[in-house]
């Protein structure tokens, strides 16, 4: 029993189904098949009732009748010697033959009933040729005498066929009744059959409507009630499986994916504490930052300055009367003096990027870059520096930065020149999609592939201070301007001889009508 019942566990939906509807289809089956069985039966006594039992039972009244007639004629002709009497007894002859073929196909293949028809045939033929036709045949003389003389005889003849012709009615009679008691039973049965095969369908249909809830609609119904608690937030309620196998297993899956999301669900809370507390600590360190720039800005410059200020007082006023490694030592203090405070101001101007300058509006980058090479324009004139362009877009972002991205890019394209060669620098601007790109093209000493991405970082230098003056933050700090704006910023590796350094930034959404520019970006001419 214990494993039946876990045979019957590993049912699958479809199982049930087909093994349901073909029950279904097997009871339906056998209720048509007695349905057609009972009409058939019903049908057969009907028709053995109205073509064979009572049209024998009418015709062997009517054969009865014709011999009625015959034995009528005969004995009117045998009393008064008139040929008119005869006429019963020639319309009886004829009625007689005419119900003889009908009934004879009527009653073949029943014994009873032939038997009966042979025995009035007999009794007729019998009379008829002992009295009809001699009598019949006659002069009327000798039809009146003969039938005085056979009166007795002829009698009894006829009584005998009377009592054969009402045996045939009455076996008739007692078939015709039969039949009748086996139609009535018949469409009883047929009654009975189609009301059970009602009954049945009735039952099958509560039993098929009963077995979907049980086994489909209920098991659905609940794993949809378990689903939507759990889609409402409610991660903690269980599904339970119930149904068939593969509604267990449908259950077993969304189970499955319910802990997982409750697990996804409880390290997304851990590491939403964990970045809370990193949010918090990044605070406190921002605060300390913005703490140690201030510093930075006043407590450290000050002293600075004095330093500064006095190393460059005694290289005036003791230059010379010292000897040469005390005038070294004075220009050491007063060279690092400079370059200190240079580097506190570039870190000054690194860590405000996004911090301090932080106004994002509509910027013409035409207007920027102008300004950019009019406060370079010292240096572009002093190196011969030749400047060409393209046209610039209008973008969205904060005006100070990208006036400061353009100056370090420009300057470094000056700086890192090659000897004896003028620079030659070209500023780019091409729109692909969403995305306006930049390129700053020089024909400088270029960078080795190798150093593509190290350039970018703050403090990397790729030659000594000798040969380039610097403090290695001006790509740092470029990078730090264009992913600020939400763009990438990288060395083309594939341009040669130079540099060719290029950046995106995001192409503002395209205005309506009464905006001051076009959808592509640029000022209107």
């Amino acid at each position: 029993m214990v494993e039946e019942t876990g045979r019957l566990a590993r049912w699958t939906t479809r199982r049930w189904l087909r093994v349901g509807v073909s029950a279904a289809l097997a009871v339906l089956a056998v209720l048509g098949a007695l349905g057609i069985w009972s009409l058939d039966r019903n049908t057969t006594i009907t028709r053995q009732l109205v073509d064979t039992r009572s049209p024998a039972l009418v015709n062997a009244v009517r054969l009865e009748a014709a011999l009625v007639n015959q034995e009528t004629g005969v004995r009117g002709y045998g009393l008064a010697g008139q040929k008119d009497f005869l006429t019963p007894y020639t319309e009886g002859l004829a009625n007689e033959k005419t119900a003889l073929e009908r009934l004879r196909p009527l009653v073949r293949g029943d014994e009873q009933a032939s038997a009966d028809l042979a025995e009035v045939e007999n009794a007729a033929e019998a009379w008829q040729r002992t009295i009809a036709r001699p009598i019949a045949g006659a002069p009327a003389d000798e039809a009146v005498r003969l039938a005085t003389q056979r009166a007795d005889a002829g009698k009894r003849s006829f009584d005998a066929l009377r009592k054969a012709t009402t045996r045939q009615q009455d076996h008739l009679r007692d078939a015709r009744l039969a039949a009748g008691d086996r139609l009535n039973r018949s469409i009883a049965l047929r009654n009975w059959v189609f009301a059970a095969a009602a009954v049945l369908i009735v039952v099958l249909a509560a039993l098929v409507f009963e077995g979907l809830r049980r086994g489909i609609t209920d098991p659905l119904t609940r794993l949809s009630d378990d689903a939507r608690m759990v889609a409402r937030g409610d991660f903690e309620h269980p599904i339970t499986p119930t149904g068939p196998a593969d509604l267990r297993q449908l259950a077993g899956d969304v189970e499955a994916m319910r802990r997982r999301l409750a697990d996804e669900l409880a390290f997304a809370e851990r590491a939403r504490q964990l970045l809370d507390e990193q949010s918090a600590e990044l605070k406190r360190s921002n605060a300390e930052l913005e703490q140690f720039a201030y510093v930075a800005s006043h407590d450290l410059q000050e002293p600075l300055r004095k330093v500064s200020s006095f190393t460059q007082l005694l290289q005036r006023r003791y230059g010379g009367q010292l000897d040469d490694r005390a005038d070294q030592y004075i220009g050491f203090a007063v060279d690092g003096a400079n370059r200190m405070q240079t580097l506190i101001n570039d870190l000054l101007a690194f860590s405000r990027v996004g911090r301090i300058h932080n106004e994002h509006s509509t910027v013409d980058l035409d207007a920027v870059v102008d300004r950019t090479l009019d406060s370079l324009s010292v240096a572009i004139e002093e190196s011969g520096t030749e400047i060409t362009r393209d046209p610039l877009p209008t973008v969205v972002g904060d005006t100070t930065q990208l006036g400061m991205l353009w100056q370090n890019l420009v300057s470094n394209a000056m700086k890192f020149r090659r000897p004896d060669v003028p620079p030659r620098i070209h500023l780019e601007a091409v729109r692909e999609g969403d995305l306006w790109h930049f390129a700053v093209t020089d024909n400088g000493i270029g960078i080795d592939p190798e150093f593509a991405e190290r350039v970018f970082v703050i403090f990397q230098r790729l030659h000594t201070k000798d040969a380039y003056p610097g403090n290695g933050i001006g790509l740092a700090m470029c990078k730090k301007i264009v992913e600020f704006h939400g763009g990438t910023i990288g060395v083309d590796p594939a341009h040669t001889p130079g540099t060719r350094i290029t950046f995106t930034l995001p192409a503002p959404v395209p205005a309506d009508a009464d905006a001051g520019g076009d959808s592509t970006g640029e000022p209107r001419a």
